[in-house]
């Protein structure tokens, strides 16, 4: 029994760094896995190891440094998505009310065409060509307006035989004041001439050289609004045309170039040929810049 005993020890002794021979060490171990894991990255990122592997790689991970700058980064860009959907959203309002606007503004304009020619249907209506061209004033043939100074016009009460001359030169000094580019000053001249001649011809023109106003000092929004009323309000003044015209103008400033293309085509509608021929031949390149088809 000890010689048996005594041969299997000595078995085991000769057999165990042959064993040992075949095991892996640590260090090969250790490389085997690094081996596998870069195949792995390899095959999930074709384009790179990404930012979260730094740690098995020889670069450093983040420090708390740059984790809190990145955090920081990240609420900036939710509150700026944030900010962008809001403003798309009031965006879409508003596109929305122009839509039902414009859709309201036709079926009136039609309505008050239709209400005008069964009225009077043995009187000529008032064509955008009655008129001087470019919104320059015209002289009465009897008598020339005098120069009477805004203030003037709007406080002095006018007689009888004076009201026309009266109204011409109101809506002339807003007119002078327009091509000298003191907008504000016109804006409120020619807003005097409306409310104290609320029924002269002149009021289309008015009202439409408030709205041009507006629009030549960048205010697009309440320059669409005043062209749009003044369209609505007298479609068939002699300025009406005109404020279609320059309504899509301020839809373009607006960034609504489809509204503009709307009103665009509203002005080809409803007036065609009966348009100043300066308007019409201006029509063409404003339906380019706005992208219209």
């Amino acid at each position: 029994m000890r010689t048996l005993l005594a041969s299997a020890a000595l078995t085991l002794l000769l057999a165990s760094p042959a064993v040992a021979q075949r095991q892996p060490t640590p260090e090969q171990r250790v490389e085997r896995l690094e081996r596998q894991i870069r195949q792995i990255q390899g095959r999930v990122f074709p384009n790179g190891q990404p930012a979260s592997t730094a740690g098995l790689a020889d670069d450093p991970a983040a420090s708390q440094v740059v984790v809190t700058a990145l955090s920081n980064r990240l609420d900036n860009i939710e509150r700026s998505l944030t900010q962008i959907t809001r403003l798309n959203e009031e965006n879409a309002n508003r596109i929305s009310t122009m839509e039902a606007e414009l859709a309201r503004l036709r079926a009136d304009s039609d309505q008050r065409l239709r209400t005008l020619e069964t009225a009077t249907p043995s009187t000529p209506a008032p064509t955008p060509n009655a008129g001087p061209r470019n919104d320059t004033p015209a002289q009465p043939a009897t008598e020339r307006p005098r120069p009477t100074p805004p203030a003037q016009a709007s406080t002095a009460p006018a007689k009888t035989g004076d009201v026309n001359t009266d109204a011409e030169a109101a809506y002339d000094a807003g007119y002078q004041l327009w091509q000298q580019k003191k907008y504000d000053q016109a804006i409120a001249t020619l807003r005097t001439m409306t409310s104290s001649f609320p029924n002269h011809r002149r009021v289309s023109w008015a009202n439409n050289l408030i709205g041009r106003s507006l629009l030549d000092k960048g205010e697009y929004r309440p320059a669409a609004e005043a062209l749009l009323a003044n369209y609505r309000g007298n479609p068939r003044g002699e300025r009406a045309a005109d404020s279609l015209y320059y309504l899509g103008q301020a839809l373009v400033g607006l960034k609504q170039s489809a509204q503009a293309c709307k009103a665009y085509a509203e002005l080809e509608e409803v007036y065609g040929d009966r348009a100043r021929p300066e308007l019409r031949s201006m029509l063409p390149a404003a339906k380019g810049r706005a992208g219209c088809r």
